[in-house]
C-alpha cells in the first residue's frame, strides 16, 4: 500500500473514532442484564420522576471512614442516586456530607438529623491504638419545593451489618426514596385516629407511636364512646389494647366506619396478662378480658383465640438463678412468652423488614368469609406451641430448660390482613329506631366497597417501654434488656408504619416495596474444597498463558524473518 493510502487510511480512522466519541456524548445507552433488574427504575418511579415539576436536591450523610459494610452501603446509595439523576437529567442534584460538618455557627448535620428524629448507629471500630466509637447516620435528606423528608437508608439499629441486611437496604431503597419523594410533591397528609373510650393506654406507653405517627399523618384522639359516629374523613382508625368490653352501641359505629370504606388496624389482647404483674408475685394466671369482639371479627373473617403463644425464637429477661433473697444473682434467659416474629416476606407490608417482638401474644384462625382473601402478616418461628386458658405463668418455668419436644408447631398466625367487601355484622338485625337514627349520618349499609383491615393479636407490639433513667424507649426495645449485650431494637416501628402505609397510601408507590434483589452466596464448602485449583487458575494460568504467548510470537517472527 502506497505510503499516502496509508496516512489517509489512518486520518479516516481517527477521524470515525473522534466522531463516534462526540455522537456518544448526546446518545446515552445502558442495558441492564441482571434478572431482577437490580440497575433499573420501576416504571412508577419513573413516572413519579417524570412529574417533579423543580429541581430535588438529595443530600446523604455516608461521608467519612466508616467500616467496609457502610461503605459499600454508600457505594450502592450512589449507583441508586446515578439512576434517578439519568432520569430525569437536571431534575436531580445529591451530594454526600459527612454529618459532622457544621451547618451555621457550631450547628452540625448531626444535630440536625437528631432533632428530625434520626437514630444513629453507634459503632466500635478497631483502630491502631484500640477501640474507637463512631456515630454513623445512614440517612438522606431530600429538599422539594422548600419541604424536606428524611430517608433512612438503613431501617435497623444494630451495630454490625450482615450481607443479608445490606442486601435488604438495598432492595428497600428504591421505595424509600420513591415515598418520600412523593410526599413531598404531595403534601396532603392522611388522617389516623387513635381510638379511647375501652380504656386504651393513653400514657408514656404510646409516646413513640404519637411521635412516628405524627410525622407522618395528621394524628389524633378519637373517643368511640362519647362520639354518635365515626367520620369518614378519618382514614385509618387504630384500636390498641382495650381493656373494656365494648357496647353494641359501639361494635355498630366500627361496623359502619367500615362499611363506608374507613380502614381498621387493631391491636388487641384477648388475654389479661402483664409482665409487671410478676415483679409483685411468683406467678400469674392469663384470663380473658371479654371485650365481646369476637362475634364481629368473625363475621369479618379472624378470630383471635384465649391462648398465648411459647416460642423458642424469643427475647430475654433477666431471671434470679441463683444468690439469697437480699442479694440475687441474675442471668438473662430466654422467654418463650416474648416471641420475635421474622419476616415470611409474603406482602408488601413484611417486606425486608426485620424480627418483630411481641409479649404475651394470642394465637388467631381465619374462618370462611365470602367475598374476604386473608394475608398473614406474622407467624411464630417452626418451634412454636399454645397455652390455653387459664394459662398460669411462672418464672420459675425457666429454671430448667425448656422441653424442646413441646414446640413442635410452626406458623401460628399473630396478625392477618383482610381484604375484599365486607358484609355488615348487623345485617337484618337492625331496628325501625336505630335505622331511623342512621339516617342521619348517610344510612345503614350492609356491605362495604372494596375494602381492607389488618388485626394483629398483641396490643404491646407497638407501645413503647418506660425506663426510670432514659424516659420513653423506642417501639421494639426490651426495658429489662437495655445496657446488656442482648439489648436490641426490632423492627416494631417498621412494621407499624407499612401498615399504615399500606392502608392509606398509593398502590402504585407500595409496590415499589417488592422489589427484591437476590443475594447469591458462594459454597463455603465448595470454595473451600476447591481452593486450591482456582488459585492456580486465577494465578499460574494467566502467567503460563503469557509466556506461552510469548514463545508462539517469537517462533512465528523467526519463520517470518528467517
Amino acid at each position: 500500500m502506497p505510503k499516502q493510502s496509508r496516512i489517509l487510511t489512518v486520518i479516516v480512522l481517527i477521524g470515525l473514532v473522534v466522531l463516534i466519541n462526540y455522537l456518544s456524548s448526546f446518545i446515552y445507552f445502558r442495558k441492564d442484564l441482571t434478572e431482577e433488574n437490580r440497575y433499573s427504575l420501576t416504571g412508577t418511579t419513573k413516572a413519579l420522576l417524570r412529574d417533579l415539576k423543580e429541581p430535588a436536591t438529595i443530600r446523604v450523610f455516608l461521608k467519612g471512614d466508616f467500616p467496609t459494610e457502610f461503605r459499600s452501603l454508600a457505594n450502592r446509595t450512589q449507583e441508586f442516586l446515578t439512576l434517578l439523576r439519568e432520569a430525569v437529567p437536571g431534575k436531580i442534584n445529591y451530594q454526600f456530607i459527612d454529618p459532622q460538618d457544621k451547618v451555621e455557627g457550631s450547628k452540625t448535620w448531626a444535630d440536625s438529623l437528631h432533632n428530625m428524629g434520626a437514630s444513629p448507629i453507634n459503632l466500635s471500630v478497631q483502630v491502631k491504638a484500640g477501640e474507637e466509637s463512631k456515630i454513623i447516620f445512614p440517612y438522606a435528606l431530600i429538599e422539594y419545593d422548600g419541604r424536606i423528608a428524611l430517608v433512612n437508608l438503613f431501617p435497623n439499629s444494630k451495630k454490625d451489618i450482615t450481607v443479608v441486611e445490606l442486601n435488604n437496604a438495598e432492595a428497600l431503597m428504591e421505595y424509600e426514596f420513591a415515598s418520600n419523594l412523593d410526599k413531598l410533591m404531595n403534601p396532603e397528609r392522611a388522617r389516623v385516629a387513635y381510638a379511647i373510650g375501652n380504656d386504651e393506654p393513653i400514657d408514656a406507653r404510646t409516646y413513640d407511636l404519637r411521635q412516628i405517627i405524627s410525622s407522618n399523618y395528621n394524628f389524633g384522639i378519637f373517643d368511640i364512646d362519647k362520639q354518635r359516629s365515626i367520620p369518614s374523613e378519618i382514614n385509618v382508625l387504630l384500636i390498641v389494647k382495650p381493656g373494656k368490653q365494648f357496647t353494641e352501641e359501639e361494635k355498630l359505629k366500627l361496623d359502619q366506619y367500615v362499611m363506608r370504606g374507613g380502614k381498621l388496624l387493631c391491636f388487641i389482647d384477648n388475654l389479661h396478662a402483664e409482665q409487671d404483674s410478676l415483679s409483685f408475685k411468683s406467678q400469674l394466671v392469663a384470663y380473658d378480658r371479654n371485650l365481646n369482639l369476637q362475634d364481629i371479627l368473625f363475621t369479618y373473617g379472624v378470630r383471635i383465640n384465649p391462648d398465648l403463644i411459647m416460642d423458642l425464637q424469643c427475647d430475654y429477661m433477666p431471671f434470679a438463678v441463683g444468690g439469697s433473697a437480699s442479694s440475687p444473682q441474675y442471668e438473662f434467659l430466654k422467654w418463650n412468652y416474648y416471641p420475635l416474629f421474622e419476616s415470611r416476606n409474603n406482602h408488601t407490608i413484611n417486606k425486608n423488614i426485620g424480627l418483630v417482638s411481641g409479649k404475651f401474644v394470642n394465637s388467631m384462625d381465619t374462618v370462611e368469609a365470602p367475598g374476604i382473601t386473608k394475608t398473614y402478616l406474622l407467624q411464630s418461628s417452626s418451634n412454636s406451641r399454645t397455652i390455653s386458658t387459664p394459662a398460669l405463668i411462672s418464672p420459675n418455668e425457666n429454671r430448667n430448660a425448656p422441653e424442646d419436644a413441646l414446640f413442635k408447631r410452626k406458623d401460628i398466625p399473630a396478625a392477618v390482613l383482610l381484604e375484599g367487601k365486607f358484609s355488615s355484622f348487623y345485617k337484618g338485625r337492625i331496628g325501625k329506631a336505630m335505622m331511623d337514627t342512621l339516617q342521619q349520618f348517610g344510612g345503614y349499609k350492609e356491605e362495604s366497597e372494596n375494602n381492607k383491615m389488618i388485626i394483629v393479636s398483641d396490643g404491646d407490639i407497638i407501645l413503647n417501654d418506660f425506663s426510670s433513667r432514659q424516659g420513653p424507649l423506642p417501639m421494639g426495645m426490651n426495658l429489662y434488656t437495655v445496657g446488656s449485650q442482648f439489648e436490641y431494637q426490632f423492627a416494631n416501628r417498621d412494621f407499624l408504619l407499612n401498615c399504615l402505609e399500606y392502608l392509606t397510601g398509593k398502590s402504585n408507590i407500595i409496590q415499589t416495596r417488592n422489589k427484591e434483589i437476590v443475594l447469591r452466596l458462594l459454597n463455603v464448602k465448595k470454595v473451600e474444597a476447591e481452593k486450591t485449583k482456582w488459585q492456580l487458575i486465577n494465578i499460574v494460568l494467566p502467567v503460563l498463558l503469557v509466556i506461552l504467548a510469548g514463545f508462539l510470537f517469537q517462533q512465528i517472527r523467526r519463520q517470518r524473518f528467517a
